[in-house]
């Protein structure tokens, strides 16, 4: 299987920065759409893809070490 190296330029750092802070705004979504059903299955759902989203969160975060947790936290854009 090939491997791809990630590409950690300063433009991709810029993206995934990006795409970080919209994975939030997708939790936060997620969260408030929890908040408003009752069906137990899809509760488990959105938990099921909230998990999965912090995951990906991890991975980005665990790429750029040096982004201080306040610049990924900054909901600004």
């Amino acid at each position: 299987m090939d491997v791809k190296e990630e590409d950690k330029s300063e433009e991709s750092k810029k993206n995934h920065l990006t795409y970080y802070k919209s994975l939030t705004n997708v939790i936060l979504d997620f969260q408030k759409e929890k908040n408003q059903v009752t069906d137990p299955t899809i509760k488990n759902h959105l938990d099921e893809r909230i998990d999965a989203i912090e995951r990906d969160r991890k991975r980005i975060r665990e790429m750029f070490p040096d982004i201080t947790k306040e610049e990924w936290d900054d909901n600004t854009n």
